[in-house]
């Protein structure tokens, strides 16, 4: 079995923003219309048969995204039992405890996903001591956006995984999960969750940097927190397959040079790895 701790559902265009969008077709492959539909048949025809998956949209006005909470249940609903469904806040937002009780209370979702950096907050600011004793109190795992972007508005200082450190220090009991592996500040990343029993990182997202990918996991390989990492894939942007392919290609970039090999027998325990169970997603 397969656990994909890190997909997303929305409506493409109609969830995002016109700045958002001229901004990420910037970025896009030249002259590729960019398309971010999400289509769970697809994520299913590019994945094993064996496959458990938390899916989330997300909320963040700064950047102009938005996806309510009831399409990401309604989208659960759907798509059946293995798959599960983590709310979302934008705490710049009025309303916002209301929306996570209500996520979690009325609609079943199972977790919470932040986008600091997209939403233009800090996760250790203290405006969000609700939600952390919201998650401790119901033992929900929150799972952050931590890393790189390539929205103009999005400050880069809300996203360093270093932050992450002040939060697992206050509220111990909540599971904790940097996306990205804090990508590209990796290293901040690696010390935080090495430090804290409670705080994970997954690897969505960064097999098509293969040279930076090998890296990135030969600090987590010489700190020793292979047992910290879940897998991910980021879809729409990337499937299940091309992420196996991506982790289990990684050491054929080696060949012919002196440079260590990463241990294969860790990598194929973090891609089964039951992150289900260990965050407590029922």
């Amino acid at each position: 079995m397969i656990f994909d701790i890190h997909s997303h559902t929305w409506a493409f265009p109609n969830h995002f923003g016109d700045d958002f969008r001229r901004q990420a077709q910037r970025r896009a492959k030249a002259g590729v219309e960019l398309d971010l539909t999400v289509r769970y048949e697809d994520y299913r025809a590019a994945a094993p048969d064996e496959v458990r998956t938390v899916v989330f949209g997300g909320k963040a006005r700064l950047s102009g995204l938005w996806v309510d909470d009831h399409y990401v249940a309604n989208y659960v609903e759907r798509h059946g039992d293995d798959v599960v469904g983590f709310l979302s806040v934008d705490p710049t937002q009025p309303r916002w405890t209301d929306e996570m009780r209500e996520g979690f209370e009325m609609m079943g979702l199972c977790g919470i996903k932040l986008l600091p950096m997209y939403a233009g907050f800090f996760p250790h600011d203290q405006l969000l001591d609700p939600l952390w004793k919201f998650a401790s109190e119901h033992r929900l795992p929150v799972l952050l956006h931590t890393g790189t972007t390539f929205i103009a508005q999005a400050p880069l200082e809300c996203t360093l995984p270093r932050h992450l450190d002040i939060v697992a220090t206050r509220f111990p009991d909540v599971k904790i999960v940097l996306a990205h592996l804090g990508h590209p500040y990796e290293g901040e990343c690696v010390a935080v969750i090495r430090k804290h029993d409670n705080v994970y990182a997954d690897i969505s997202a960064l097999h098509y940097r293969p040279f930076q990918f090998y890296h990135s996991l030969m600090l987590v390989q010489e700190y020793g927190v292979w047992d910290k990492l879940l897998f991910g894939t980021d879809y729409p942007f990337t499937t299940v397959n091309a992420t196996l392919d991506g982790l289990r290609g990684l050491n054929e970039m080696l060949v012919g040079t002196a440079l260590p090999l990463l241990d294969f027998e860790e990598i194929e325990r973090m891609i089964t790895r039951d992150s289900f169970e260990l965050l407590g997603i029922s």
